[in-house]
């Protein structure tokens, strides 16, 4: 049985169209595949790849980057050439063959380690393609299946599909990619499907142009006028000409926004990797995927606590809650959350040791002898200083390497005699060197690793282990999914309702690109600031709470609209040319004699 009834095209009892039911499953499905191959994939490049963790977070920032500046592109096809639904139709097969592509290059029996690379980045590529080229249209779309009069629901319904984008992230176990092209095109006989507005993008760049060419070629000539967009009368409609100036005035208050996005979307990068260097014992089996999963599994209890309680609760205090402030208050919270996060890395990076890099192995040394030596490398002074005897190491040392391993010489000084060692090491390995005497006058070294197997020794801890438990990191995303609900939604439904019937996904896709934006502020950060990652987290919430203040600012001067009321404008402005044209045919018929002789049309 159904579980629920159809009445004339509606959910029984409430104004939701059946056809939103659809696409909410459909978001679902493709936000289910999308974060179950999003939440592994720095740990991907890392282990599997064997990239650092620089390289991993910048190629991570710019696959998401590519994932939100393909909206635009998808915008422009939507909404001048196929249509919304149509769009969504072709690029959910791209997004599905890119998941193919990826799943082969991650297979260890396909090729060398240069295939993997390429094909990942080419399935990386077709997903961005894929999943940005859909998401101005998928949102965009369901807000066309609501009747102008049901704000009410139409404003619910982004809650709504807010919310099945987070319940397919906490799923995201199977890949359920194919699934989403099925469940689309099963209501496509209930869609309401808008026909392509015309090429809006290209009209809007001409008139802008033609804009700035006629102020700049009659401004000395002519008296000025309220708008530089205005001098495009001459040519355009005044309607087009008024519907680029809502959409500048949204697009002036999206320059601050990627600020937010910067820290918001280092959780499937740098949080991750602080996670990887925590205690991740849980009760029960529970691992360090909980803490993974924790923003999605957030959002979908955040979401009705602040629709149902927290919202109300503010009104209910007499303050005005607008959009605008809402977005704000989501930037401090955002802000928090890194404040959080630094003062756990701070605590983390007590007693953590950093894996080498390629080229590059840790050694300590262990002097078991019965006075000092002297360790020298040939090339390197990496110990250059006498060891005494039975002296614990002072710590790991960096030791580079020409390629993956290198064969090093090393000369042992022990009572005046030398003794040499040849020792192998290899890149990204730890190892302790223990020197000792097997018998009288003599030197033995024994290199071990914890991948050596063939000595048996007494267990020792030479580094406490790390005691901070992952769950620490739980404040920090209670403060960034609290921001996320305040920030994403609000400006998700701003934008819809501030846009123009014509350029809805335009719009849509303008506020996706400051997400890109934003990754593109991570990507300049990780490859070239090279600060301690706690130095970091504080930076970007300080830049954050910067950004804030003048975000608010701006929001202060800003006049919300009702697009809607164009049609009511205009419709009034035809009205008038009709009852003027009408008077006109009926002074026809007035004697030429009566018209004065130099009246100027």
């Amino acid at each position: 049985w159904t579980c629920f009834f159809v009445c004339a095209q509606k959910l029984c009892g409430t104004n939701y169209p059946v056809s939103i039911a659809f696409i909410v499953v459909n978001e679902f499905c493709e936000r289910f595949s999308y974060y179950g191959m999003k939440a592994v994939l720095t740990l991907y490049f890392i282990h599997y790849l064997h990239w650092d963790k620089n390289l991993s977070t910048a190629v991570y920032h710019a696959f998401s980057s590519l994932c939100y500046f393909t909206p635009l592109l998808g915008a422009v096809i939507a909404d001048s050439w196929l249509g919304k639904f149509r769009t969504v139709i072709y690029l959910s097969i791209v997004y599905v063959i890119g998941h193919v592509v990826k799943s082969v290059g991650a297979i260890p029996d396909v090729g060398d380690s240069t295939v993997h690379v390429v094909l990942s980045m080419l399935g990386l590529v077709l997903i961005a393609f894929g999943t940005g080229g859909i998401k101005p249209c998928v949102a965009a779309f369901g807000g066309d299946q609501f009747d102008e009069e049901h704000v009410k629901e139409r404003r619910k319904f982004f809650s709504i599909f807010y919310m099945s984008i987070n319940a397919g992230s906490v799923l995201h176990v199977i890949n359920f990619a194919s699934i989403q092209i099925v469940v689309f095109i099963a209501g496509s006989g209930l869609y309401k499907k808008s026909p392509p507005e015309g090429n809006v993008l290209v009209r809007v760049c001409k008139c802008i142009g033609f804009a700035i060419r006629n102020r700049w070629n009659n401004s000395k000539k002519s008296p000025k006028r309220s708008h530089w967009l205005d001098w495009a009368e001459e040519k355009y409609p005044k309607r087009l000409i008024q519907e680029i100036k809502m959409v500048f005035r949204v697009l002036v208050l999206y320059i601050p926004l990627p600020m937010f996005w910067a820290l918001f979307d280092q959780q499937g990068s740098r949080w991750t990797l602080q996670a990887t260097r925590m205690n991740m014992d849980f009760v029960m089996g529970v691992c360090f995927c909980v803490v993974k999963m924790l923003n999605a599994l957030l959002i979908l209890v955040f979401i009705p606590i602040f629709d149902m309680g927290v919202y109300p609760l503010i009104g209910l205090c007499r303050i005005k809650l607008t959009p605008l402030k809402k977005m704000a208050a989501g930037m401090i919270l955002a802000a928090l959350a890194f404040c959080a996060a630094t003062v756990v890395e701070i605590n983390v990076i007590k007693s953590v040791v950093e894996p080498p890099p390629a080229k590059e192995s840790l050694v300590q040394v262990y002097n078991l002898m019965d006075s000092e030596v002297t360790v020298q490398f040939p090339g390197h002074t990496v110990f250059s200083d006498p060891l005494k005897s039975y002296e614990d190491p002072s710590g790991y040392t960096s030791l580079p390497l020409t390629g993956e391993s290198q064969l090093y010489t090393v000369t042992v000084t022990h009572n005046g005699a030398e003794y040499q060692c040849g020792l192998t090491f290899t890149e990204r390995t730890a190892y302790s060197l223990f020197l000792h005497t097997a018998q009288p006058g003599d030197t033995v070294c024994k290199l071990v690793s914890p991948r050596f197997n063939g000595l048996t020794f007494k267990k020792m801890e030479d580094i406490q282990a790390n005691n901070i438990h992952i769950a620490w990191q739980v404040p920090q995303y209670v403060f960034i999914t609290a921001g996320e609900v305040m920030f994403s939604i609000t400006g998700l439904e701003f934008s819809y309702s501030q846009a123009p019937a014509s350029m809805k996904s335009v719009l849509q896709a303008g506020w996706l690109m400051t997400v890109a934006f934003g990754n593109v502020i991570v990507l300049i950060v990780a490859e070239g600031a090279g600060m301690e990652q706690w130095t970091e987290f504080l930076l970007f919430a300080g830049l954050l709470v910067a950004v804030s203040i003048i975000f608010s600012i701006m929001a202060y001067f800003y006049t919300y609209v009702d697009p809607d009321q164009l049609d009511k404008i205009f419709r009034e402005d035809t009205d008038d040319e009709k009852v003027e044209s009408s008077d006109g045919k009926k002074n026809e018929a007035v004697s030429l004699t009566d018209m004065p002789k130099q009246t100027k049309m």
